[in-house]
């Protein structure tokens, strides 16, 4: 029986990685029950900000520089400081293709892979508040106590969850400062199902929510009397020039929803590398992919599948085009319909 070793320095560069991982399964991780999703989370002092830097410096191997994070890391691969980066959703490199928002100009990026990750963002305000329309917050200069998170001028820039309700509400004509001038106020969340978010649903201190993340506080603002306002008309016409898509919050997934609303879609964990990545180089990241593919946490809870990889779908929606590297792996195993 043959045996088979790395060499020295795989050995201590691949136990570092495996290590890394581990710690989320160690005393420094916890367990919390989600009972908005149903589901037992883990969470973890370590944090979950990564990077991770391969190479030697020698010149015959392949250096990699690899990181998770938002915007600021697409705009890091498209200037060739980054290898790769993990981000959520989609339409960060969407907006980066095309250079809107954040980004100043088109960036020479494309897909390796899209995560499978349904999210959609939502605007909820209360029944009481009468309104039924974005327009009408405007129009009425309505002073709503909006649930929602960061809002500082580097947030609403940077953040791709921040920045896309702003520009949702830009492109409905008001602004967060609007609502503050209005007497209204701003209610900071951490994350979507914060439970300050919930205790002030509850409460009836906040009349508005605008956020992503809706499995996590949607069934809360429907049985505590909140509307869900359409994103159509010239609103949503602005944010597809932008590169956003539309999306539907529907009935069939949330039965108390009175119908279907249209909205924007936050769907997606896109790996995006620069365009010049050698074809040999992204074809082997798909394969490292493929070979840890039972390992890799989903969003979804189900199982990774090759396949929701590489074809847009409803979780996991892309409109720029896979590397040729990425593509020619998809194609040779099938897994590209």
């Amino acid at each position: 029986m043959t045996i088979k070793r790395y060499n020295a320095g795989v050995q201590r560069a691949k136990g570092l990685l495996e290590m890394a991982s581990s710690l989320f399964e160690s005393s420094l991780s916890s367990e919390s029950w989600r009972a908005a999703e149903g589901v037992l989370q883990t969470d973890s002092r370590v944090g979950h900000g990564v990077r991770l830097s391969l190479g030697s410096g020698n010149t015959k191997e392949i250096s990699l520089t690899m990181a998770t994070g938002g915007f600021p890391e697409v705009l890091a691969v498209g200037e060739g400081k980054l290898s790769l980066a993990w981000v959520n959703p989609s339409v960060s490199l969407t907006l980066a293709h095309r250079g809107k928002g954040f980004f100043p100009r088109p960036l020479a990026l494309r897909t390796l892979a899209v995560f499978p990750s349904y999210d959609i963002m939502a605007f909820a305000v209360h029944e009481s508040t009468g309104i039924t329309s974005l327009s009408q917050i405007k129009k009425d200069r309505f002073p709503l106590n909006i649930s929602t998170r960061q809002v500082d001028p580097t947030a609403l820039r940077e953040n791709s969850t921040m920045f896309t309700v702003g520009a949702v509400m830009a492109a409905a004509g008001f602004a967060f400062e609007d609502i503050r001038q209005w007497g209204g106020n701003i209610h900071l969340s951490v994350r979507p199902s914060d439970p300050a978010r919930r205790n002030g649903i509850e409460s009836g201190q906040v009349t508005a929510v605008f956020d992503e993340g809706i499995k996590s506080w949607i069934r809360t603002a429907l049985e505590n009397g909140f509307r869900f306002l359409p994103v159509e008309g010239d609103v949503m016409a602005r944010l597809k020039e932008m590169g956003y898509r539309p999306a539907i919050l529907s009935k069939s997934r949330y039965e108390d929803l009175p119908g279907d609303v249209q909205t924007v879609d936050f769907s997606g964990w896109p790996m995006i590398v620069h365009a010049e990545m050698p074809d040999e180089v992204a074809y082997a990241l798909c394969e490292a992919i493929e070979s840890r593919q039972e390992v890799i946490p989903t969003d979804n809870y189900k199982p990774l599948d090759m396949t929701e990889l590489c074809n847009n779908g409803e979780e996991t929606p892309y409109d720029v085009p896979l590397h040729p590297g990425a593509e020619r792996f998809y194609r040779e195993k099938g897994y590209l319909k």
